[in-house]
């Protein structure tokens, strides 16, 4: 959900608000991308709406690509029963049991000591999530979808994926690949080195199950040191969602292509997310939420003239001013589609 022209942060919340309402919808998570000044704004204009605000909260310093203090809402909900997890003082995962599998939405995570190295603070980070999975019943193996917002990315990228390696060379995930993921580059309110959101999914029943999906057009990446899947589908009774990972103008063997040219990686972005799509039977039309990351704030017109050029300018879409991994990569895409 993104702020309408001139709109107010608090009537931004009431449409978000309404929009639980109407739909009789728990929150699981809560993604935000904005200014972090806005983070207590937003959270005291939710708690006046809701009554409450117990879920976990994930805030990325994500820019407004049209101005303003917040770029966007992205909300997971749940019309059935939701049980919390409480970390450290405070709502840091959503436990709810969709037909034949149980599931797990961890987010606002960080480390508790901030004076570490970035990498320590990643593999604390890491820890505090597995300690917050085993809490709510899951292991760290049952992961499947993740997110990392890494201030200053370009300076650590990475060492932070050798941390991230580290931790996950000592597990054999329950799907037997890596998670689907996105990291960008993004300040959080907390002032830590990196905030983390995590999706763990358990089946409980035969026909409920997750699988990576490859990307037709590029490798795997980790052929060129990157610890994640490009993306991840769930399948519950016959219903499936699809994780697809941030993903962005590489090639095949993992160089960046046309840089310098925001217009091209853009296009070249979008037919790498519609070869997923298709790949499991899907188009544009089924995505649930996508954020678009520009390393200029400027580009964002780019994309909107792509998604008016093919009809798709109604998708539920928040563009952020974020670093991306890389800098010569000026854009890139993540999304998720469902099938019920």
């Amino acid at each position: 959900m993104q702020p309408r022209p001139g709109e107010a942060v608090q009537e931004l919340c009431r449409r978000l608000a309404i929009s639980l309402r109407d739909g009789s919808a728990t929150p699981l998570h809560l993604l935000v991308f904005g200014d972090c000044r806005a983070s207590v704004v937003v959270t005291d204009a939710l708690r006046n709406l809701l009554g409450k605000v117990d879920w976990p909260i994930t805030w990325v310093e994500g820019s407004a690509c049209g101005g303003g203090p917040v770029a966007g809402l992205q909300v997971h909900a749940f019309t059935g029963s939701v049980d919390r997890v409480v970390f450290g003082g405070r709502f840091i995962g959503s436990v709810f049991t969709d037909g034949g599998a149980r599931q797990c939405l961890v987010g606002g995570l960080g480390p508790k000591d901030k004076s570490g190295s970035r990498p320590e603070q990643t593999l604390r980070t890491l820890e505090n999530l597995q300690f917050t999975l085993a809490e709510a019943g899951f292991d760290l193996d049952d992961v499947v979808r993740t997110w990392f917002f890494l201030e200053d990315i370009l300076s650590w990228y990475d060492d932070f994926n050798q941390a991230r390696t580290k931790i996950y060379s000592g597990v054999k995930f329950r799907t037997g690949s890596l998670p689907a993921s996105t990291g960008v580059g993004a300040k959080n309110p907390a002032g830590a080195a990196l905030a983390l959101a995590a999706w763990a999914f358990r089946p409980v029943e035969k026909n409920s199950y997750a699988e990576e999906v490859a990307s037709p057009l590029q490798r795997p990446a980790p052929a060129y040191g990157s610890s994640f899947s490009r993306a991840m589908e769930i399948s519950i009774n016959g219903g499936r969602q699809l994780f697809i990972s941030g993903s962005a103008s590489i090639a095949p063997e993992g160089k960046t292509l046309w840089v310098g040219d925001v217009r091209k990686q853009v296009e070249l972005t979008m037919e790498v997310v519609g070869a997923i799509l298709h790949s499991r039977g899907f188009s544009f039309k089924d995505l649930s939420r996508a954020t678009a990351y520009f390393r200029h704030a400027a580009d964002a017109v780019v994309f909107a003239e792509w998604l008016g050029g093919k009809k798709l300018s109604g998708l539920p879409v928040v563009s952020a001013q974020c670093d991306v991994c890389r800098d010569d990569l000026l854009f890139e895409l993540e999304a998720e589609a469902i099938e019920s």
